[in-house]
C-alpha cells in the first residue's frame, strides 16, 4: 500500500536534524519543539519535529522507519543515503564508524563509547569523549550495574513497547561543553522494573488488564515535574509505583557527558 502523510511536512532536513551538513542552518535560526501532528495512512503517528524559520523539520531517519525506505550514512564522503528499494533497518549496537566518528545506534543493546571516540551530534557537531574513568567506578555507585532485569510476572500482558528516538544534544555555557545521550538499554532496565513491580499490584490491574501505562519518553510539557536520580536503584521506581500503581509513568534516562568526560547515567521518572 502506498503510504503517504495527510498531515504535510513543510521541511525535510538532511543535516540538522538527520547528520551534518547543515551548521549554517543551526547558526542563523531558532530551533523550537513543533507541536505539528503528523499522520501515516490516516493514523496518528509521533515524529520528534522542530520549527525553524517558520517550516517543520524531522529526521529523513523517521520517515523511513514510518513509511518503509532504508537511510544510511557515509561519513566518509558526508552523504545520506536513501535506498527506496530496501526496507528500513536499524543501526545495530556496533555503530558507524569512519575516522573515529560514531553515530549513536538506535538500539537497546547495550553501548558503550570509549576514550577517543568522536560522537556525532543532533546538530551535526563532533563531540569528542576523553575520559570514562567514572563508567562504573564512581563513589555514589557500588561496581558495574548487573543484567537487565528479567520477568517475575507474565511480561505478555503489558504492551508491547517502542523506543523513543535517540537524542544527541550538546549544549555550551560559561561552565563548558556538555553533552546529552539517550540511553535506550538503561531505559528498558527502567521499564522493566516497572513492570515488574506492577506485577506484584492487584490495583494495578482489572479483570486481568493492565490499567497503569509505561511511556518511553516524557513529554517536553512534563519536564517541569520530572524526578531524577542517579546511581541507579530499582527502589527510586518500585516504591513509586507502590505508592500510586495504576497511573502513567513517564520515563527517561540519559548519559551526561562534561568537557569530553562521562558524569553519570541520570534516570528520570514522573507520573500523572
Amino acid at each position: 500500500m502506498k503510504k503517504t502523510f495527510v498531515s504535510m511536512l513543510t521541511g525535510v532536513l538532511l543535516g540538522a536534524a538527520l547528520f551534518s551538513g547543515a551548521h549554517a542552518a543551526v547558526e542563523t535560526y531558532t530551533a523550537q519543539r513543533s507541536s505539528q501532528k503528523f499522520y501515516v495512512d490516516g493514523e496518528r503517528v509521533q515524529m520528534e519535529a522542530y520549527a525553524i524559520n517558520g517550516s517543520n523539520y524531522v529526521k529523513l531517519r523517521d520517515i523511513g522507519r514510518l513509511v518503509g525506505f532504508n537511510v544510511t550514512w557515509d561519513a566518509e564522503s558526508n552523504s545520506a543515503i536513501i535506498d527506496s528499494t530496501e526496507p528500513y533497518e536499524e543501526e545495530t549496537a556496533a555503530a558507524i564508524k569512519t575516522d573515529q566518528i560514531v553515530t549513536i545506534p538506535q538500539s537497546d543493546e547495550n553501548f558503550v563509547l570509549k576514550e577517543g571516540d568522536r560522537v556525532r551530534c543532533d546538530d551535526g557537531t563532533i563531540y569528542e569523549i576523553t575520559d570514562m574513568s567514572r563508567y562504573d567506578t564512581n563513589v555514589f555507585a557500588d561496581g558495574p550495574l548487573p543484567s537487565l532485569p528479567t520477568p517475575t510476572c507474565d511480561w505478555s500482558l503489558f504492551p508491547e513497547s517502542t523506543l523513543p528516538n535517540v537524542e544527541v544534544k550538546r549544549y555550551h555555557d560559561e561552565y563548558g561543553d556538555d553533552l546529552f545521550i539517550t540511553n535506550l538499554y538503561e531505559l528498558r532496565r527502567m521499564e522493566y522494573t516497572i513492570r515488574n513491580a506492577l506485577g506484584q499490584e492487584p490495583d494495578a490491574w482489572r479483570d486481568g488488564k493492565l490499567l497503569a501505562k509505561i511511556n518511553l519518553s516524557i513529554p517536553l510539557e512534563y519536564e517541569p515535574y520530572t524526578d531524577s536520580f542517579w546511581p541507579w536503584r530499582a527502589s527510586e521506581l518500585e516504591d513509586l509505583v507502590h505508592a500510586v500503581p495504576n497511573v502513567r509513568y513517564y520515563i527517561a534516562a540519559y548519559d551526561h557527558y562534561h568537557n569530553g568526560k562521562f558524569m553519570y547515567t541520570r534516570y528520570y521518572v514522573m507520573s500523572i
